[in-house]
């Protein structure tokens, strides 16, 4: 008599959200060995301002790119203090994929960043300074022109300045044309701001 082989339905897939849903049990899965577990709990906390600490710190820790693009997201969802001030926090980073994540999720939230441009903009490190000006470039904020004025008239660090150039030549108006003259001779020995102010002057002057 020949062998019959029992059939077996296909396995049921199993709902990766295995912690209770609540803030307190999604919270605690951030911290699941399983990538689509912590990638589940991001997606849920995008309505849990409390959990903007939580997400932050999961974020600074998060080797996973899947996991760290939902993160992001979710605390642009949430732009609230605490999300900005941590997006903040990942511009000082020694992680470049994550500074430069961190600033496409700031320039989405033009309001809340325009808040803390100013203090950013005089931040003491300089490379704090350059990221918030390459934020401005997509911030779609009445200001970014007035902020770029006032990086080339008063910053004393040639790469920020020669920065907020690059960014006037494509925003700038005739209220830029002065302090740009200013800057010239300020930097009167630095050939890239000398060519940078002279590109941004023309751009202005025939636009």
């Amino acid at each position: 008599m020949p062998l019959i082989k029992t059939l077996k339905s296909d396995p049921v897939p199993q709902d990766e959200r295995k912690l209770p849903r609540d803030d307190v049990g999604l919270v605690r899965e951030l911290e699941h060995t399983d990538p689509l577990a912590r990638r589940w709990a991001a997606r849920d906390l995008a309505t849990c301002p409390e959990a903007a600490a939580a997400l932050v710190s999961r974020l600074q820790r998060e080797n996973d790119a899947s996991v760290r693009e939902i993160i992001l997201s979710t605390l642009t969802c949430l732009g609230n203090g605490v999300a900005v001030a941590g997006l903040v926090q990942c511009l000082r980073s020694g992680d470049a994929a994550l500074r430069n994540e961190a600033i496409e999720a700031m320039k989405q939230l033009p309001e809340e960043v325009g808040a803390i441009v100013r203090g950013l903009l005089v931040d003491a490190d300089a490379d704090v300074r350059i990221l918030t000006v390459n934020i401005l470039e997509s911030l779609r904020h009445p200001d970014v022109e007035a902020w770029l004025i006032e990086v080339i008239k008063h910053d004393q660090e040639v790469n920020v300045c020669a920065t907020a150039v690059d960014l006037l030549a494509e925003v700038g108006s005739p209220a830029a044309l002065e302090p740009l003259q200013q800057l010239k001779m300020r930097f009167a020995e630095e050939p890239y701001i000398q060519f940078a102010a002279d590109l941004a002057l023309k751009r202005i002057s025939e636009g």
